[in-house]
């Protein structure tokens, strides 16, 4: 007998896509709902044609990041500038439970998609909305993606060093952690709402206002009067706190001190260095005031270091510490995540055996899983639009002769 799913049973009208949008409705899927993503061919998702690649070869079905964000899913294809495109469309919607989209304020009704077209046929249809900025304001209508968001949320004024410009999260961070999961977690508050009145819910997720989560405690100390800037790795708390060069090429340790008894551990840990010639750190505003120093005698140290072995040998004292490990790394050496089988291998009907991260949390009863590898481009349009959407093998390949569906 199948393992039950937590979503068993629901189904999710998903018009999003790139980044935000596709990773709400990836956990849905992973945890056993019916996520029809529905594409165009000819404006095909972005997404699909964003390194990595699969081998280093260019292609729509061998992008890397789409298929990390789109397992358990399957995909149709729709004119919907098409009446007909337009009607398959609403029929999806009538048969689902959520519908997702993440464009701009007003796409979805110029294409007669809107909430209240969907709830026309759906009235208690949980209906969510993505766009940059909201529905209302003076910038209502201006259009990015998460590094635009993160510049505008506040994120990347906070990023680097005081004296040198930002330097960013190295990935669009709004895209990846807090607009799709609070997301799905507004889905799930409006699913269980349905579940105990019978009322759908419109849910309006301004992803600038949800990036801004990201940086309470900056936006708390400014509300105070405080000034704010870029602090590098510079914690208010802790010190030493960053990140230090070890034996090797690109080889470094992340360290975090948080108490004078963690400190004489780290000096024990260093002793190539004679700690006795540096008063100034004996006290923790002694250190503060000289962290500059303070983290350029560490790195004198710690690059006689192996990574592994020095953060290995402070936290075997009770610090804080890590190597810093790079993508090849955590495949194939991590071993933490080794014993939690945290690497799953699905079979993608291009790219072959193919590498996913596993979900990160564990369900005892409805565990979830990654069921199926990414969908390719409309793979699933002729079954959805058959055996969901009533649509004759005629009808059907009449409107794949014509583009309408395909």
């Amino acid at each position: 007998m199948p393992t039950p799913m937590a979503l068993d049973g629901i189904r999710v009208a998903d018009f999003s896509w790139v980044g935000a949008g596709p990773f709400l409705t990836k956990p849905l899927a992973d945890h056993g709902a019916d996520v029809v993503k529905v594409e165009s061919r000819r404006r095909v998702d972005p997404i699909r044609s964003m390194a990595p690649f699969r081998d280093g070869v260019a292609g729509v079905e061998r992008s890397g990041y789409f298929a990390n964000r789109n397992t358990s899913k399957r995909s149709i294809c729709l004119d919907l500038k098409d009446p007909r495109g337009r009607e398959l469309a609403l029929r999806l919607i009538e048969a689902s439970d959520v519908v997702v989209n993440n464009f701009s304020p007003g796409t979805m009704d110029r294409l007669g998609l809107g909430y209240d077209d969907a709830r026309a046929v759906r009235p208690d249809v949980v209906y969510l909305e993505m766009p940059m900025m909201g529905t209302e304001g003076p910038h209502r209508d201006c259009r990015g993606y998460g590094l635009t968001i993160a510049a505008a949320g506040g994120l990347l004024g906070l990023s680097g060093y005081d004296d040198r410009p930002p330097v960013g999260t190295g990935t669009n961070y709004p895209d990846h952690v807090p607009n799709p999961l609070h997301a799905a977690v507004a889905v799930l508050a409006a699913l269980r709402k349905r579940r105990r009145t019978g009322q759908g819910e419109y849910i309006e997720l301004a992803q600038l206002e949800s990036t801004i989560n990201a940086i309470g405690p900056a936006v708390v100390a400014a509300a105070h009067g405080e000034t704010v800037r870029p602090a590098g790795n510079d914690d208010v708390i802790a010190v030493p706190h960053g990140v230090y060069p070890c034996a090797g090429e690109d080889r470094w340790c992340a360290v975090a001190v948080f108490d004078d008894e963690q400190w004489a551990a780290t000096r024990l840990v260093l002793s190539a260095v004679d700690w006795t010639r540096y008063p100034q750190f004996d006290t923790v505003d002694g250190r503060r005031r000289a962290r500059a120093d303070l983290d350029r005698t560490i790195g004198q140290a710690s690059i006689r270091w192996d990574a592994d072995r020095l953060a290995a040998e402070l936290t075997a004292r009770g610090v804080a510490a890590s190597p810093v490990q790079h993508a090849d790394d955590l495949i194939r050496r991590d071993p933490q995540l080794r014993a939690r089988a945290h690497w799953v291998t699905l079979d993608h009907p291009v790219m072959g055996p193919s590498i996913y991260d596993r979900i990160p949390y564990r369900l005892s009863v409805t565990p979830g899983c990654l069921r199926t590898p990414a969908p390719l481009l409309g793979a699933d349009t002729r079954d959805v639009c058959t055996q969901l959407l009533g649509l004759t093998d005629n009808t059907y390949e009449v409107l794949e002769q014509q583009g309408v569906v395909g």
